[in-house]
């Protein structure tokens, strides 16, 4: 075996024995999940009844100023302020604050939507700052100096917020040392195509595992920009908002727990939200994310190593910020596939060596990988819904989305470590909840010309390499290069497809219903 074989086997092993570790880390998640029950989450605070607050006096209720930041939201930023207008809180006790930085028509649909809650005796402002200065955590900065409240909720353009929000997220704020309370994410559009089903079984395991395992173990979990409320001596004690990185609500979580404050995971309240319709949305969105999380984790990891807290704290600190590493890898792990199976053909004895050592070296490597992927997210539907079993066939997708998508959050992680500013490219949204609803010929739309066609070649040079596979006998190799060309191929099309005019590939798109609750 020559040096540079050696040297692509090394890479291949080192690879998934890495990615291996990322996907015992997830079981670990479930274990805690599991393990801390409520009521025995070792730092839950404490709360009051629901029927006391409604009881409650006007005046010994918090007052909160609830934060909209908006660019260029046309299609939803209505639908947001009416939502908005019509929570169950003491008129006297909040206001709202449109922070609005956009530049087209979404200025006057914004305004006409203020004027219209106004007029019912809601306290709303709309406000301009004339620039768009470090983004949303500018324009969340900016309000913030003009804000009455001691209690700052936040939401996004694509949110609409159930109406007793309020009255259940201040709760845990009776407890003084709680600095947020985050509310989990459902789904407005859930089942109108593969791709927003594959979101929603994302986003239920981040909330459902991540979150709750780290908030039932009394580890640090994040705000997620969206759908909760801040105490704002938190932000303030904490250094306020910052736009170094583009996760401002993941950084300044770190920061806010690094100062002491405590953070509360309320799951079972649902803050419903639009799904990225397009695959560029989406993969804008997950750049942004990816990126912005190895921002923060280059900038904070430091400080939480150098804090006197748990070193069990520590280590999910690393592996929360680090987790889009696994990009990079799957990304290399492509490529070296290939060559690393027939390496080891050549250098064996034939199909029949190759396959034995497929068999017993590579698959359990990729099965600590895999399967733990499985478990996560069976086990976040089975703690969200009655039908859980019917979400499994949506698993495959995820699998495949995620070797699709990293190509897109390879360039993220690597531009991460690249100094000077990022910007801060929103997620289109359109007002799209149900089949029929339209989208392809509305603004916002987005574009990539060159990131395609490196995907779509990765899937047709692992689609050349099944083929060699299959007419040399090396058949214990297929699923693992059809599992990454089919990835390749899912993302590169549904892309090319959109941006040329078609709807990208829509699955069960059957109306949007409520899931039925555990």
């Amino acid at each position: 075996m020559t040096v540079s074989e050696t040297l692509v086997l090394g890479l291949y092993f080192s690879v998934l024995a890495t990615l291996s570790v990322y996907g015992l880390h997830r079981s670990y998640l479930v274990y805690l999940y599991t393990k801390y029950r409520p009521p025995d989450s070792p730092d839950a605070p404490s709360t009051i009844p629901d029927a006391s607050l409604r009881s409650a006096s006007s005046d010994s209720l918090p007052i909160v100023t609830i934060q909209l930041p908006i660019y260029n939201e046309m299609y939803v930023v209505d639908r947001l302020v009416e939502a908005v207008a019509a929570l169950e809180y003491p008129r006297d006790r909040f206001e709202i604050q449109v922070l609005d930085d956009s530049t087209d028509e979404t200025v006057q649909v914004a305004s006409h939507a203020v004027r219209l809650a106004a007029a019912r005796g809601v306290a709303i402002s709309h406000v301009r700052r004339g620039h768009r200065d470090g983004f949303k955590a500018g324009a969340l900065a900016a309000g913030l100096c003009h804000a009455r409240g001691e209690l700052i909720a936040v939401f996004d353009a694509d949110f609409v917020p159930p109406r007793d929000f309020l009255r259940r997220a201040v709760q845990p704020f009776v407890e003084p040392r709680v600095g947020m309370v985050q509310a989990r994410w459902s789904h407005l559009n859930r089942t109108y195509s593969w791709l927003t089903r594959v979101q929603a079984l994302l986003l239920d395991a981040h909330f459902v595992l991540e979150h709750g395992a780290r908030y039932r173990a009394g580890l640090f979990f994040n705000f997620n920009g969206t759908a909760g409320v801040w105490r704002r001596t938190a932000i303030t004690t904490a250094g306020g908002w910052q736009h170094d990185t583009l996760t401002e609500d993941l950084d300044l979580s770190y920061r806010a727990q690094l100062a002491g404050w405590r953070f509360v995971f309320l799951d079972d309240l649902a803050a419903p939200a639009e799904l990225p319709v397009e695959m560029n949305g989406f993969k804008t969105q997950q750049h942004r994310w990816a990126r912005g999380s190895m921002q923060t984790a280059l900038k904070i990891l430091p400080d939480v190593f150098r804090a006197k807290i748990p070193f069990r704290t520590k280590t999910e600190a690393f592996f929360h910020l680090t987790a889009n590493c696994n990009y990079p890898l799957l990304l290399v792990l492509a490529v070296v596939m290939v060559p690393a199976i027939f390496v080891r053909a050549s250098a064996g004895e034939g199909a029949t060596w190759s396959q034995t050592a497929v068999l017993f070296l590579d698959a359990p490597l990729f099965g600590a990988a895999m399967l733990s992927v499985i478990n996560f997210y069976g086990v976040s539907q089975w703690a969200l819904r009655r039908d859980w079993w019917k979400q499994l066939w949506v698993v495959p997708l995820v699998l495949a989305a995620g070797v699709g998508l990293s190509v897109n959050n390879t360039r993220a992680v690597l531009g991460a470590t690249r100094r000077g500013g990022s910007p801060f490219v929103r997620t289109a949204k359109y007002a799209v909840v149900r089949r029929g609803d339209p989208w392809l010929r509305k603004r916002y739309r987005q574009w990539s010309a060159l990131q395609p066609v490196v995907e779509l070649a990765l899937g047709l040079y692992l689609t050349a390499a099944i083929g060699y596979a299959l007419a040399t006998g090396l058949f214990a190799a297929v699923p693992f290069l059809l599992l990454f060309q089919s990835g390749f191929l899912l993302v590169a099309l549904s892309s090319l497809m959109q941006q040329h005019g078609g709807p990208g590939m829509i699955l069960s798109a059957e109306p949007a219903s409520a899931a039925p609750s555990r």
